[in-house]
Order: structure tokens, then C-alpha cells, then sequence
């Protein structure tokens, strides 16, 4: 619901990204040489032009409130125990009663015929009752067609008895660095607000969902502001305002919006389906870092690492492998990681489209017909840390690792399936680049820079072929217990 503000954890301090309900003033100052720098000498026209159809939002919920009465913590024998007791004794232990929460937030028609409104998610959530409150002071009720809280978006449906002002979504692919933009929403339940400013950058990952891609910029947002849109000078909605960095909530010039170019194909599917139906590659993936891109003679680090493939997935149908790196998709190029999953979850359902792929130093072009996600998330795999007591006895150490070949004892000390074939690590040396990157003792070498090992010495003599050849890092695939598999680039030491 808008008016809960979680704070999330970057590096190691704490500062407050809160989910946007509200919008105030921003002063652009600063003098420039060339007079179009200044910006547009008034934005009077366009706010008036749209400000009829971006609305106020606010909700109703009922939840049920829970009081206990305890006894105050006394020195025993003393004397307000004896009345304590007695006053705690003629009350109900618990008392409870239904409270009406309220929540305001901001949102704008798309459909003026329709009455379809689009605002965020987090405004909506869990509520009994929606009221779309318009510029001119009137009300309507409002039904819920369908939300996303991957995106953070929600579509609202209301009957107007005429037509409503709406406006378009623009391009946000199209916006730049340093473009004007104007914010119009609920602030602190204020009303309609104009707030203005530039976009400050672009494609922003927030950790808040596998699909983030924010604009930021420094127009004005605060608390009320979820779900208000971000125009571009034409009068195009170019973003949905939905996050702001604040650690006071209040409007300290970072804020955060939706882009266009995610929004509309997400509302689309609310509109049609009342849920979102998104592309499934069936993969589970990882980032390129620079020792990984090093060890697999990448000239930069780009593209995701595939790091498994599911058995009954779209990749396993097209012939996807686990060390792939697929640099494009749909002729598109994959800069980041966390490209991908937004580029097939946008994607046509049943689509078949094009991925080049980089396979043991070599382009492959490969064709995949996507499936249907079923809310499973294409993102990288959590690494377990399994601790296991240390046995050095028959061990080969190489790059800081105890390693051992898979036997019965092996498997159950470690607790590995049946189908695990491999090289297990049974210990890690301290201050090592394999416990740097979390590498654990039960973990099982499956491939060594993507050659399959079965022993100790396929280990060492991989390891020895990469010295030869100067690699600064092998890369390792990885097992856990469970058949789970990642990619790690160990160090080589000298």
C-alpha cells in the first residue's frame, strides 16, 4: 500500500527507497551560456493541457487490529504486583476490532471512453475499496482489472458518464541524459502538483524486481506520487512515477519511474487477461564479471553466463548448454545480466526468435521458441554455503581447494545425490580466491574452463593448460548437493 516505505540495504548502509506518494516543488537553478539551455520558459500551457486527466487515487482497506494486555514486568513480593494482578485479572486478554486503513496515491487515465487508469501496484494492494478522485472534484468507484507486482503496476477501470481527458504513452527508448521532464501527482494528499526537471540517468537497477530499468530523475517526488506519470515536453507519458531515494521520505531530487517501453506491453496484457504472460526461456543465468569474461578469452565482460538449463524448458529444446554465453537475443545486444530476463519476459509467447550465443570461444547462432513463464524467476541462483568437516587424507590440492573424487563415503558426508559426477571439494584454503568467491567444501568440480573432469588430475592438468596459455583465472563449473550448477572464476596463483 503507498504510504509504507521500506528501506533497502546498498553496500553497507542503509538509506530509504520509498515507493513514491507524493510530489513538491523543485527549483532548476543554474545560468548557461546558450539561451536554449535554459529550458521552456513556462510549462503553464502543457500542465493545463494535462493536468484533467492524471488523478487522485485512495483506498480503503479493513484489517483487523490486535491489542494484548500484559502484565508489567515487577519485582516479585513487591506491592504494585498485588494490584497489577488484580487490574490484568478483570480485563480481556486480548482485544480485537476491525480498523479502516486509508491510503492515498496518484494515477492518469489512458483510455478517456474506456475510463481506464493505470497507476502503481503498491497504491492498490490489498485494497477493499478504490476511489478515483478527478481534477474537477468528482469521484468514481473503481474496479480492478489486473496488477503486476513484479513491475509494480496495477490497471483500474471506472464508468464515466462521458468521455474522460486521456493522454499517450511516448517513447521512453528515445529520452536522453538531460531531457526536460514534467511530474504531475497527489503530493501528501495535497492534489494535483507540478513539479519539473530533467532526466538524470537511464536503465537504473534498484534491486527492487528482476525487471528493473528506472529512469531517474530530479524532478520533485514525494509520498503520494506512486502511480503519477512523467511527462516529455510533447505531453507524452514517458514514465510512471513509483520510488523515490530518500532516507527522511521526503523529495531530496532522486526519484524513479517506470519506463514507457515496460509499462505499455505489461499494461496491455492487464488489460486483456487481468495478469501478465510473459516469455520463458527456461534458463538460469549468472554475470559475466571480468575474471569470468578473462578465463573465457571475452575481450569485455557482457552478455549471461548460462549457469543451467531446464530439462523441459525452451533452451533444452534449442540445444542451449550450461557455460553458453549469449551476447544477443533477437538481434538485440545483451549489455548486462539483467537484460535478458526483461528482454524474453517481453517478449511474444510461442515467438521464435534468434540468440547469439559465445561456445568455447566461438559464435553460435541458435533459434528458441519461448514458452509461457509461469512466475519463475530467470535470475542467478542463490549459492548455498555448505560447511562439512575438514579431511585432508588422500587429497589433491590445487588453486586453494582440497579436492577428492566422488565416492559412497564422499557422497553421503556431503550429502550429494546419486546423479553428481565430479571432483568434490572437501576443503578450502583460508584467504584463498575460491573462498573469496564463496566456494564451499561439498561443492563438486563438474568442468574445468567447460572441459568435463572426472579426477583429481583432469583438474590439475586443466589447470596447468591455463598457466601455459597465461589465463589469469580458471573457471570452474560448479555442483551443490542437490545437481544445482554455477560458474566461478577462481584465481590462479603464481
Amino acid at each position: 500500500m503507498a504510504g509504507v516505505f521500506p528501506r533497502l540495504e546498498l553496500g553497507r548502509s542503509i538509506k530509504a527507497f520509498v515507493f513514491a506518494s507524493a510530489l513538491g516543488v523543485a527549483v532548476v537553478t543554474g545560468s548557461f551560456d546558450n539561451a536554449q539551455a535554459q529550458g521552456p520558459e513556462s510549462l503553464a500551457d502543457l500542465a493545463e493541457e494535462l493536468g484533467d486527466a492524471v488523478v487522485n487515487i485512495s483506498t480503503a482497506q479493513r484489517v483487523q487490529s490486535q491489542r494484548s494486555l500484559q502484565l508489567p514486568d515487577v519485582p516479585e513480593g513487591s506491592p504494585f504486583q498485588e494490584f497489577f494482578e488484580e487490574f490484568f485479572n478483570g480485563q480481556e486478554p486480548e482485544s480485537e476490532s476491525p480498523q479502516r486503513v486509508q491510503s492515498l496515491g496518484s494515477g492518469f487515465v489512458i483510455d478517456g471512453e474506456e475510463g481506464i487508469i493505470v497507476t502503481n501496484n503498491h497504491v492498490i494492494e490489498g485494497a477493499d475499496e478504490i476511489t478515483v478522485n478527478f481534477n474537477d472534484g468528482s469521484k468514481l468507484s473503481a474496479e480492478l482489472l489486473g496488477s503486476d507486482d513484479k513491475t509494480d503496476l496495477a490497471v483500474l477501470k471506472v464508468e464515466p458518464q462521458s468521455p474522460l481527458t486521456d493522454v499517450k504513452f511516448g517513447s521512453s527508448e528515445v529520452l536522453r541524459v538531460g531531457d526536460w521532464v514534467m511530474a504531475i501527482g497527489n503530493p501528501f494528499g495535497l492534489g494535483g502538483t507540478v513539479t519539473a526537471g530533467i532526466v538524470s540517468a537511464r536503465n537504473r537497477d534498484i534491486n527492487s524486481g528482476p525487471y528493473d530499468n528506472f529512469i531517474q530523475t530530479d524532478a520533485a517526488i514525494n509520498r503520494g506520487n506512486s502511480g503519477g506519470p512523467l511527462f516529455n515536453m510533447d505531453g507524452e507519458v514517458v514514465g510512471i512515477n513509483t520510488v523515490i531515494f530518500s532516507p527522511s521520505g521526503g523529495s531530496i531530487g532522486i526519484g524513479f519511474a517506470i519506463p514507457a517501453e515496460t509499462a505499455t506491453s505489461v499494461i496491455a496484457q492487464l488489460r486483456e487477461f487481468g495478469e501478465t504472460r510473459r516469455g520463458w526461456l527456461g534458463v538460469r543465468i549468472q554475470h559475466v564479471t571480468d575474471e569470468i569474461a578473462e578465463s573465457l578469452g571475452m575481450d569485455s565482460a557482457q552478455g549471461a553466463l548460462i549457469a543451467g538449463v531446464s530439462d523441459s524448458g525452451p533452451a533444452k529444446e534449442a540445444g542451449i548448454l550450461p557455460g553458453d554465453v549469449v551476447l544477443k537475443f533477437d538481434g538485440r545486444d545483451i549489455p548486462e545480466m539483467r537484460d535478458l530476463p526483461r528482454m524474453v519476459a517481453t517478449t511474444t509467447i510461442g515467438s521464435t526468435v534468434p540468440l547469439t550465443v559465445l561456445r568455447r570461444g566461438e559464435e553460435v547462432e541458435i533459434e528458441v521458441t519461448l514458452g509461457r513463464l509461469d512466475e519463475l524467476a530467470e535470475v542467478e541462483q542463490t549459492e548455498q554455503d555448505q560447511e562439512s568437516p575438514s579431511n585432508t587424507e588422500d587429497e589433491t590440492v590445487v588453486l586453494g581447494l582440497s579436492l577428492a573424487r566422488v565416492d559412497e563415503a564422499l557422497r553421503q558426508r556431503f550429502a550429494l545425490s546419486d546423479e553428481i559426477e565430479g571432483v568434490v571439494i572437501t576443503r578450502v584454503a583460508e584467504g584463498s580466491s575460491a573462498e573469496d568467491k564463496r566456494v564451499r567444501p561439498g561443492d563438486v568440480i563438474v568442468e574445468v574452463a567447460q572441459e568435463p573432469v572426472a579426477t583429481t588430475s583432469d583438474v590439475i592438468e586443466m589447470v596447468n593448460r591455463l598457466k601455459a596459455d597465461d589465463r589469469r583465472s580458471a573457471l570452474l563449473l560448479l555442483s551443490n548437493g542437490a545437481g544445482e550448477l554455477r560458474f566461478v572464476a577462481v584465481r590462479i596463483e603464481d
